[in-house]
């Protein structure tokens, strides 16, 4: 089969098309033909060694997300049959024509949805959905910064947080990204480098600061970010765009009793993944069903396309997600 290889660390060009051998099913397992799937940035830090993937994944393969169809059921398997359609998450080995998944770790594709659509979903909405739902607890009509807001985490949770009931004021440096999200119906979309930036979040939160903020940034911008959560607040760091060490003054993370989690989808057991996935099947692809929810895809490319896909993401020119098709030869 083919798949995109890193053959080194490096830029965009160490990405080559190599015919690699098919991937077996273990009894729980199925056997998928992929048909699309979706970059993230944890693909870039892969290629440049920055970030190896998973012991049970394939080093030198990115890719965290999926779409396509049953090709082969392990032994074991007994929700799915040759020929459903389903999308998930990996620890890598996206960029293949296929892939081998536990059976808990797939969602069935609505027939609505293109193979493009659900490749797009998976890695953006699933962290989006555990961080605030799942880690920052969030309730209706509480306010959500949300840093790096023209990403696909970042779209994702624009969405969910409608589909909640959040308040949710989305920061993204791009001012292009900025006008097409409010185009797409957004709330209040605003350029964390501006000196009024503090003054412009106080002032549509009453003074008091934001519940919750979904941090992509990371050292960069904790010092806004602690002048931002009000007493009590909730901060979820999924990203470390802007550096990974910053001082933080705990005195005042005692006295305004803040909550900081990290949190990581690769790196999490199977068991842990399967229970999200399961929760995600049940709780919010139904809203993609009824059309509440949708993928936003910046392009699509062909999978001999991997290199110009990620030269586009290091660039940060995407608005959403970048897809990459397979199996169309």
């Amino acid at each position: 089969m083919r798949a995109v290889v890193i053959s080194r660390p490096g830029g965009p060009e160490v990405l080559e098309i190599r015919d690699i051998p098919e991937p077996s099913c273990r009894p729980e397992e199925l056997l998928v033909n992929i048909r699309a799937t979706a970059l993230n940035r944890a693909d870039l830090l892969q290629r440049r060694g920055l970030y190896p993937a998973p012991p049970d994944a394939p080093q030198d393969i990115p890719g965290l997300e999926f779409a396509g169809q049953v090709g082969a059921c392990g032994a074991a398997v007994s929700d799915y049959r040759v020929g459903d359609r389903v999308m998930g998450i990996l620890g890598g080995g996206g960029y293949a024509e296929k892939v081998a998944i536990h059976q808990g770790l797939c969602i069935r594709v609505p027939e609505a949805l293109t193979w493009e659509q659900a490749a797009a979903i998976p890695e953006a909405f699933l962290t989006a959905y555990d961080a605030l739902h799942r880690q920052a607890r969030m309730a209706r009509g509480e306010f959500l910064l949300l840093q790096a807001a023209g990403s696909g985490v970042g779209i994702a949770a624009l969405q969910l947080a409608a589909a909640g009931g959040l308040r949710a004021i989305g920061a993204s440096r791009s001012e292009s990204k900025r006008l097409l999200l409010q185009k797409l119906g957004a709330g209040p979309l605003l350029d964390p480098r501006s000196v009024a930036f503090v003054e412009q979040v106080l002032e549509l939160t009453g003074g008091e600061g934001v519940d919750v903020i979904l941090d992509m940034i990371g050292a960069a911008a904790w010092p806004l970010h602690s002048r931002l959560l009000r007493a009590r607040g909730r901060m979820v760091v999924i990203g470390l765009m802007g550096g990974a060490r910053c001082e933080i003054d705990l005195g005042e993370l005692l006295r305004r009793r803040w909550t900081i989690v990290g949190s990581v989808m690769r790196s999490r057991s199977v068991e842990e993944k399967i229970e999200l996935t399961e929760e995600f099947s049940r709780r919010i692809m139904p809203l993609f069903e009824n059309g509440r929810l949708a993928p936003w895809i910046d392009r699509t490319l062909d999978l001999s396309q991997a290199g110009e896909a990620h030269a586009v993401m290091e660039r940060n020119e995407n608005l959403g997600k970048i897809v990459l098709t397979i199996g169309r030869h």
